[in-house]
């Protein structure tokens, strides 16, 4: 065969890089693939901690309101209690003066109640219903059977919930 002049004799064909001097060696792999596993490891322990984190401070939140529901309601009340104290300790006998005092407090008290969302139930002429009244007797009277006749003791709602039922006397069925 012939050689062509172009082509020069001693030099060595121009080769592409060999594919071992490109590819990593198989110990840097491993170190690659360790510093990779170890950055996941860490940042699921990361994860891990906060995640216990949140759930014990939820708890704690938790906790805290349970303990201090009440403390609003508590204080407001307060005020009812001063003035109820206050009305005791007066030296007067006078009925009237008494009297008013009484009705300042239970003014008092009907805004806490009003800004608390708690409503008195006073179902007096309504029809009986069970989820709001607790019937205790029966008596003879003109009108509708079933209907409340007498309140005995009115009952109070807490945001439409039921607190107490109202205890309440019922008017029979004409016979």
């Amino acid at each position: 065969m012939e050689q062509n002049e172009n082509t020069p004799q001693n030099e060595p064909a121009a080769s592409p890089e060999t594919p071992a001097e490109t590819m990593p060696s198989m110990e840097e792999m491993l170190q690659e693939a360790e510093r990779k596993a170890q950055e996941h490891y860490d940042a699921w322990m990361y994860a891990k901690a906060e995640g216990e984190n949140i759930r014990r401070r939820a708890a704690e939140d938790v906790s805290k309101a349970q303990k201090f529901a009440v403390e609003r309601f508590s204080g407001e009340m307060l005020a009812v209690m001063d003035s109820l104290q206050a009305g005791m300790a007066v030296e007067t006998e006078n009925v009237e003066s008494f009297k008013s005092g009484m009705e300042l407090t239970l003014k008092q008290l009907s805004s806490v109640f009003e800004k608390f969302n708690i409503k008195e139930v006073n179902p007096l002429g309504e029809k009986l219903d069970p989820h709001k009244h607790q019937a205790i007797g029966m008596v003879e009277s003109e009108q509708e059977a079933n209907t409340v006749v007498t309140v005995m003791q009115k009952g109070y709602t807490l945001n439409d919930r039921v607190l107490r039922p109202a205890l309440v006397m019922v008017a029979k069925g004409k016979e």
